[in-house]
């Protein structure tokens, strides 16, 4: 029987919680409330039902806005990688949207589309789409083009160059363009509850600062922080192997 090896990664989250109570000491509690305080205020929530709506809300959210930013990244990205002349008109555009923080645009998408899923979904689609579209292009870029040449003289055609040459080769490049993606979506969706939303995790956090009720908004930030977890861990690793068990086969 193998045990499994030691890793400091099991230790981060006891030494957070220490320093967080510690911290939490010198203050009073409807400042820096303990993590009891916290998890308190969870069941509270849970309890009344008024925590599945928020994050109902927020992961329709999430998923409307980055599922249509994996969309536009595709294409922008591809295209910018096998296209000299399109990756020239879109760089300057590329660097112009990743310079502007998300949460600039949302008064401007609450004002066109009013307050709601659109608004926000439109925020997450301008803040993750270009990150991930360069991350993309830099890959298409990095592959062979002996490669692509062999695949040419064998008869290949463009859609069949995409899903058997430039498809399997860039795998590592486009999970770390999720990893970007996600984690530039997941801020901007925050972000944009936080400034004009009803509902939603961001909403909560928000919310919370503006009655003084300290421990909805790390609770809010609590749940934040483990959903981006979970996401790391059972999405993006898992892919990660997926690939890397399917290129060593």
């Amino acid at each position: 029987m193998r045990w499994p090896k030691p890793s400091w990664s099991w230790a981060s989250l006891p030494f957070l919680l220490l320093a967080w109570g510690l911290a939490a000491s010198r203050f009073p509690s409807y400042v820096l409330p303990q993590p009891w305080e916290v998890l308190a205020e969870a069941t509270r929530w849970v309890r009344d039902g008024s925590l599945g709506p928020h994050l109902l809300a927020s992961v329709l959210e999430e998923l409307g806005g980055f599922g249509a930013a994996i969309a536009a990244a595709l294409l922008l990205g591809v295209t910018g990688g096998v296209s000299p002349r399109f990756r020239a008109f879109i760089s300057p555009l590329n660097s112009l949207f990743m310079a502007i923080p998300p949460v600039a645009w949302a008064p401007l998408t609450m004002i066109i589309f009013g307050l709601g899923y659109v608004s926000i979904m439109v925020v997450i689609l301008v803040a993750a789409a270009f990150p991930m579209a360069v991350t993309i292009q830099q890959g298409v870029q990095a592959i062979g083009r002996g490669e692509v040449r062999a695949a040419r003289a064998l008869g290949a055609k463009p859609a069949q160059l995409l899903l058997h040459v430039y498809l399997p080769a860039s795998l590592p490049v486009l999970t770390a363009a999720l990893r970007i993606g996600f984690s530039q979506a997941w801020r901007a969706l925050v972000a944009a509850e936080m400034v004009g939303a009803s509902k939603g995790i961001g909403w909560m956090v928000s919310m919370g600062g503006q009655v003084g009720n300290s421990s909805q908004v790390l609770l809010g930030i609590a749940i934040i922080g483990l959903i981006a977890w979970l996401m790391e861990s059972l999405v993006f690793r898992r892919i990660e192997r997926h690939y890397e068990n399917w290129r060593t086969a």
